[in-house]
């Protein structure tokens, strides 16, 4: 024990000893369990330990600009702290509708004009550059060399090249099997063996680039960024490819400060309620947000439109978004989505003569539905004009997709469409789209995003398992809402799935996917499938009419990366439990006694079937009356799921 002590030691200082004499600033959490520190001398290093464990060895960090390195040979000039309590109410409630924020920070400034700000948390810890400098500057590369102290385990989002929707599938690997040749966008999850979880990502990403991963010698990471675009060849509407790059990566004002780099610290289920990104991203910039409104969507592309059971040709046209309209005032859903289709590619103002808009929008608001249009983002770019037609329109919201980038030039889009959309009253889905890095908390329009490898995949793909799913939220959502589309009412089992495109089925259970809706998180969630498959399914619906998209409290019941999650949920007064597995069979008991004592609830329960396990469509829908003290064991089947409603029984 004493030899693996002193090799960990070793493993964290020895880079210590090479840069010369030293000298450490620490900062630690509120709960005194981690313990953040910031090493100066010939280089800044940064380290931490967490539970009195090295987690984080001595990783070099610097800026390096045009003119001069920040971080080389840098003199102290001053050190200001302070510690942080207070509780936020989001305007969008994704997880809580208070969010505690507890925080001890340190600002080491360095002659003669930056700062490095480093906070630690309970659930983390962070830091960031910041520059006092006139005019403007070029940043050359940020360097952040982060060394780990021993093997961990490494949950890859692989990624070929820097245009990327970030759409990725995870690598199970270790740390010591990565190269410089493989490159992952964030979040990228780590596991110590000990089994404490970092996840690495970032927040308030501004006028800069986001920061990407790749592998390095020993047990080490390095992040890289992509450079501005310096050549852009246009080969269609959404085709747009970067052939030359500049050889900076931004260039900005040089008084600002610059992106969090998170390391959010915890064991697997403490991952899920880790509201790092959204603290730590700039404040709302909206004086009116009260026409932001969070709900439920039937969404047609993924289904192709193939709805039956009618007496006109189904396709993009009036017709068959009435009947989205008629489904969605059926079952309270608040707003139906028209995606690629109902304008000419190329030119937002010229809707196809299929589709009359403006009638489909009285129809809509007649029936309490709202309307959102989905638009490439190039297309919207050179036509902004019609934001201010949408607003008078009477459209509620913008899908905007393809951008597969987040160099500089189109970080600052984001927030452009973000600030205009707001400025008309839009709220705002980006597709084919970066993580989240804090834009929601800024601009809480920007209801949802991409960035995620979502329930599309299944109609080209096979990689979209249930274990996939369940490394979800333990990295990608943690860095916020994800447009994940689920509610896939066609399910197989691993041995019958096939990808299909215009009438795509899911893997995994059909309570898998019911689980979904508790488990994942996202203000503006979907309905994937076709209305006349819903209608076919008054079971399920009474589910999917009644589950809320945003939250007053999240707990966590148990839960292990790519393994398992069940999580509740409240919303008002009114529980909601959801529950996934991977491949394997399991049990797990359910137990309510997180309810108010002695006071009544009707349970719906949805489960597996005893038959899911070889059709996956098999489900059983259970109800009664229960309370507190309730426990009952549930059976999930091979890629399997449950979803539970708990409504208050009043008192006559």
């Amino acid at each position: 024990m004493k030899t693996l002590i002193l090799g960990i030691a070793m493993a964290i200082w020895l880079p210590l000893m090479v840069m010369g004499q030293t000298k450490e600033y620490h900062v630690k959490s509120p709960d005194g369990n981690i313990d953040f520190a910031l090493h100066t001398g010939e280089k800044l290093y940064i380290s931490a330990s967490y539970k009195g464990k090295a987690l984080l060895a001595a990783s070099a960090i610097a800026m390096q600009l045009k003119e001069r390195s920040l971080g080389t040979h840098a003199k102290v000039s001053g050190v200001k702290k302070k510690s942080v309590s207070r509780t936020i109410s989001p305007v969008v409630k994704v997880k809580n509708s208070r969010i505690v924020e507890k925080y001890n920070e340190i600002a080491v400034s360095f002659q003669p004009d930056f700062t490095l700000t480093l906070r630690a948390y309970n659930e983390g810890f962070a830091y960031r550059f910041e520059t006092a400098i006139e005019g403007n500057i070029t940043v050359i590369s940020e360097t952040g060399n982060y060394h780990f102290p021993a093997n961990y385990s490494v949950w890859w989002g692989r990624e070929k090249k820097f245009q990327s929707s970030n759409q990725v599938f995870y690598d199970s690997t270790d740390l010591q099997k990565l190269s410089g040749k493989d490159l992952a966008s964030l979040p990228l999850i780590l596991q110590s063996p000990e089994g404490t979880d970092v996840v690495v990502t970032e927040s308030d990403l501004r006028d800069y680039p986001g920061m990407w991963m790749k592998g390095a010698d020993g047990n080490s990471l390095q992040s890289v960024f992509p450079p501005y675009p310096k050549k852009i060849e246009k080969h269609s509407d959404r085709d747009l490819r970067i052939t030359e790059r500049e050889d900076y990566i931004a260039k900005t004002n040089g008084k600002r400060s610059f992106p969090w780099r998170i390391f959010a610290v915890g064991k697997d289920a403490e991952l899920i309620n880790n509201q790092l990104v959204y603290l730590m991203a700039s404040p709302n910039q909206l004086k009116d947000t009260d026409w932001i409104k969070p709900g439920k969507v039937a969404w047609d592309w993924w289904n192709a439109n193939n709805i039956y059971g009618v007496d006109f040709k189904a396709g993009i046209n009036t017709e068959t978004y009435k009947y989205y309209i008629d489904f969605a005032a059926k079952y309270g859903l608040e707003y139906i989505i028209l995606d690629e289709g109902w304008y000419k590619l190329g030119n937002l103002s010229a809707i196809v003569p299929s589709i009359d808009l403006p009638g489909l929008v009285a129809y809509a608001r007649q029936k309490n539905v709202g309307i959102i249009l989905w638009m490439v983002w190039k297309t919207l770019d050179e036509g902004l004009e019609n934001l201010e037609t949408f607003e008078k329109l009477g459209i509620r919201g913008i899908k905007v997709d393809f951008m597969n980038r987040d160099d500089q030039e189109m970080v600052n889009y984001y927030h452009k469409i973000a600030r205009l959309a707001a400025a008309h009253h839009l709220m705002v889905d980006f597709h084919g789209s970066y993580k989240p890095a804090g834009l929601r908390r800024t601009f809480p329009n920007v209801i949802t995003r991409e960035g995620v490898n979502g329930g599309e995949e299944v109609k080209w793909s096979t990689e979209e398992t249930p274990e996939h799913n369940l490394i979800l939220p333990f990295g990608r959502m943690l860095a916020g809402p994800m447009d994940y589309t689920p509610g896939a009412m066609h399910n197989a089992q691993e041995k019958d799935f096939r990808p299909i495109f215009d009438t795509p089925m899911s893997m995994g259970t059909r309570c898998h996917q019911l689980a979904m809706y508790v488990c994942y998180e996202s203000p503006l969630q979907m309905l994937c499938d076709a209305p006349s498959n819903y209608y076919k399914e008054p079971e399920c619906m009474e589910f999917l009419s009644a589950v809320p998209t945003v939250w007053d409290e999240t707990k966590v019941l148990d839960a292990k990366i790519s393994d398992y999650f069940f999580v509740a949920r409240r919303h008002g007064a009114d529980w909601y439990i959801g529950g996934m597995t991977d491949w394997s069979e399991r049990d797990f008991e359910l137990d309510l006694s997180f309810l108010p004592k002695g006071k009544k609830y009707a349970m719906t329960l949805y489960k597996d079937g005893i038959n899911a396990n070889r059709i996956a469509i098999d489900f059983k829908q259970v109800k009664k009356t229960v309370d507190a003290t309730y426990k009952e064991k549930i059976h999930l089947a091979k890629g399997g799921g449950f979803a539970i409603m708990l409504k208050p029984v009043d008192k006559k």
